[in-house]
C-alpha cells in the first residue's frame, strides 16, 4: 500500500522483524533517503553549522507544514529559554505541538514510537542535518512536542522508556512481551542511545 497506511504496515513490520537497534537504523536510513544527498552534505555546512538559530527555527517550521498528514494537526509554540542550548536560539517558534499523534495512536505501540520515530528521527535531525532535537510524546494524551535546538533527555531521565505496554499493543499480542507489567520495547544501553541523539 502507499500512503499512510503503507507506512504504518512497514513501521510495524520493522518493529516485528528487527530489534530495537536495527529498526532505528533502518528508519533513520529511509528518512535521509527522502532528501537528496547534497542537501545533507550542505545543510550542516550552510546552514545548522554557522546559522544554528535559523536552522532551528526553519526546520520547526517546515516540519509543521509538510508532516500533517504523517502526525496530523499541529502548531507552532515557544520553548522556555533555559531548555534551549547555547546558541539554537530564543525558543520562540521552534517547538511543535502534535495534539493527537496520528502515527503513534495508529501504531498502538509505545516501541514502534521509540524505535521508528522518536530514537530515528531526533538521530537524523542530531547527525545528518547537524540540529538538536528532542521528541517528547505523552502516551496518556498522545501528544508530542518537537523541540529544536533542545538536546533529547538521557535515557535514564526520559520516562518514555519505562513506558509500559499498551493494552492494544501488537507487539503484545505477538508474544514479545511475556507480561503485562514489561517495558514496552527493548531498549539500547544508555550509552549508546546518547551517543546516538546527540
Amino acid at each position: 500500500e502507499e500512503g499512510f497506511s503503507g507506512l504504518m504496515q512497514l513501521a510495524l513490520l520493522l518493529n516485528r522483524r528487527y530489534g530495537p537497534t536495527e529498526t532505528q537504523q533502518r528508519t533513520q536510513r529511509i528518512l535521509a533517503s527522502l532528501f537528496p544527498p547534497f542537501i545533507l552534505k550542505l545543510f550542516p555546512i550552510m546552514f545548522s553549522g554557522p546559522f544554528p538559530a535559523f536552522s532551528a527555527k526553519l526546520n520547526a517550521l517546515i516540519t509543521s507544514k509538510t508532516c500533517v498528514w504523517l502526525m496530523g494537526p499541529q502548531e507552532l509554540f515557544d520553548i522556555d529559554r533555559q531548555e534551549m542550548q547555547q546558541g539554537w536560539g530564543d525558543g520562540v517558534n521552534q517547538g511543535i505541538l502534535i495534539e493527537r499523534c496520528r502515527y503513534l495512536e495508529e501504531s498502538g505501540c509505545a516501541s514502534v514510537c521509540i524505535n521508528s520515530c522518536k530514537v530515528p528521527t531526533q538521530s537524523f535531525f542530531a547527525q545528518d542535518m547537524g540540529i538538536p532535537l528532542s521528541m517528547e510524546p505523552d502516551y496518556d494524551t498522545f501528544e508530542c512536542r518537537f523541540k529544536f535546538g533542545v538536546a533529547p533527555k538521557q535515557q535514564s531521565q526520559d520516562d518514555v522508556f519505562s513506558s509500559p505496554c499498551f493494552a492494544q499493543c501488537p507487539s503484545k499480542s505477538r508474544g514479545r512481551h511475556p507480561t503485562s507489567e514489561d517495558n514496552c520495547a527493548t531498549l539500547l544501553p544508555d550509552a549508546e542511545y546518547d551517543s546516538a541523539v546527540r
